[in-house]
């Protein structure tokens, strides 16, 4: 009886489990996630995502979203109901100093309980739950209101990419970007607005600026974006008695002398007959200069008097990336191996567009991954391995896969594709762009969703309905209580 006692007694505590933090909820931070969440074994780890929402946006799917040929809520992916075995985090990530591994994170409630806490007394700065974890750090008094520490074992940085922007004047006030959920359905119902204001109108000046639309980039989202919704708002012209599809001016304007080179040069340029066929002005090697007062004025001094202006051109990485001790390049990505491993700091891994990967399987030496869903998605099945592989100490492997060719939508039924060498253009690129792009989307849940979407959308006529009051959803309330509705259109 007493060596039982004394054997109870001197059982050691199970150590603690390590904690990865992933940092990003898009394509490599899910896919990660989703991938240790099925090779862990249970309490070997506790994997903790923070990301900004909770869903992860699959943007190939945005420009169908826009013209209306899917649902919104069928583009984005519920990372609660991916990753059940996860803690998921809604907020944003501040620094990182991985000597200590620790991270600074702010979340709504975080936010919220400071404004409370600095309304009560001014001083005091509250710790949320997730910061009273003992293996919490307290926040100290250099950090943001409402922020707190987390420590991690291993730190996964995949916050991806945010639009890069240029100081064009007028930018900043009247440009949309399309990297989200949210800015191509309220592009979509801008579209049709602005075709209203045109038909309700007896300004010309008016109805020619709401008439034209300007799109800066010629990659893939400028050009999928602008090519979708010109079908749709070409569509939407039968249901106006006084607005014609001839009276639609759509503007491609791109620096280069090409556009969407990731299908090689000569689709690029069978993209611009085909584009140019459908009466779109295409403007190569040239820029926005300005868009202030609502005229966009381009590098070759032509101005168009515009309400549209959507930015496409290009993308920057994450500032929380300067907010941490790891290495980057002089593109402000972090210095990864071919393992996805930061360069130099143990723990530490990346992919996706926040990092530069060697490309193993390229034919030049010193080439790196391109930043793409193709390479974000595979990186991160490596990665996750990788970090499994060193929490069991055992040997990572490198990432290797040779890139398969690009696929572009053109509009409805019309695209462009370059896979193995083989290049392809109308209806069979089409209908690859969209076989290749259900395929990759996550869960069988949505994959049966938007082929039913698609299907469905075959067999009846487009919604044109705008519902851009879905932006100003107490709009009609404030007016009902005595306060002046303000919009800006």
């Amino acid at each position: 009886m007493v060596k039982a006692e004394i054997s109870r007694g001197t059982t050691p505590a199970p150590p603690p489990r390590a904690r990865v933090l992933v940092i990003g909820g898009g394509y490599v931070g899910m896919y990660t996630a989703l991938r240790l969440q099925q090779k862990l074994k249970r309490g070997e780890a506790e994997v903790v995502v923070v990301s900004p929402n909770a869903y992860m946006t699959y943007q190939p799917f945005l420009p169908e979203a826009a013209a209306g040929s899917i649902s919104p809520r069928h583009v984005v992916v519920p990372l609660r109901r991916v990753l059940p075995n996860c803690t998921i985090i809604v907020g944003e990530a501040r620094s990182i100093d991985h000597a200590r591994r620790v991270a600074t994170l702010t979340t709504l409630a975080s936010e919220e309980e400071a404004a409370n806490r600095t309304t009560a007394n001014g001083l005091d700065t509250p710790r949320t739950p997730l910061a009273e974890n003992a293996r919490d750090a307290a926040t100290d008094a250099h950090e943001p209101p409402g922020s707190f520490e987390m420590t991690y074992d291993e730190l996964v940085l995949a916050p991806g990419s945010i639009s890069r922007t240029l100081p064009v004047p007028g930018l900043a006030e009247h440009g949309i970007g399309f990297k989200t959920v949210e800015e191509a359905i309220a592009l979509r119902n801008h579209v049709l607005e602005q075709m209203d204001i045109a038909s309700s109108t007896r300004d010309p000046e008016l109805r020619d600026a709401a008439l034209t639309y300007v799109f800066v980039g010629g990659g893939y989202a400028g050009v999928e974006a602008l090519a979708e919704l010109a079908d749709m708002a070409r569509y939407a012209t039968r249901y106006y008695h006084n607005v014609k599809a001839d009276d639609l001016k759509w503007i491609l304007v791109e620096a280069s002398d090409h556009i969407l080179p990731e299908v090689g040069h000569d689709m690029g340029k069978y993209a611009v007959r085909e584009l140019r066929a459908r009466n779109i002005d295409v403007r190569l090697e040239t820029r926005l200069d300005s868009c202030e007062n609502r005229v966009a004025v381009l590098s070759d001094g032509t101005r168009f008097p515009t309400r549209t202006v959507v930015w496409t051109a290009g993308v920057k990485p994450h500032p929380i990336l300067a907010a941490t001790d790891l290495p980057l390049d002089k593109r402000g990505r972090l210095i990864c191996t071919a393992k996805l491993a930061v360069d130099g700091a143990e723990h530490a891994w990346s992919a996706g567009d926040a990092a530069a990967v060697p490309d193993l399987a390229a034919d030049e030496p010193g080439a790196e991954c391109a930043p793409n869903a193709q390479h974000a998605v595979r990186q991160a099945r490596v990665l996750a391995e990788n970090i499994v592989a060193s929490l069991r100490d055992e040997t990572p492997r490198d990432y290797r896969y040779r890139y398969a060719g690009s696929v572009a939508s053109l509009g409805l039924h019309k695209g462009v594709a370059q896979v193995y060498g083989r290049k392809l253009k109308g209806y069979p690129a089409w209908l690859m762009h969209r076989v290749y792009h259900l395929s990759r989307v996550p869960t069988f849940n949505r994959k049966a969703r938007v082929l039913a979407e698609w299907t469905l959308s075959g067999l009846f006529k487009r919604e044109i309905v705008s519902l851009g009051s879905l932006e100003h959803p107490r709009a009609e309330f404030e007016l009902a209580a005595g306060r002046e509705r303000s919009r800006d259109v």
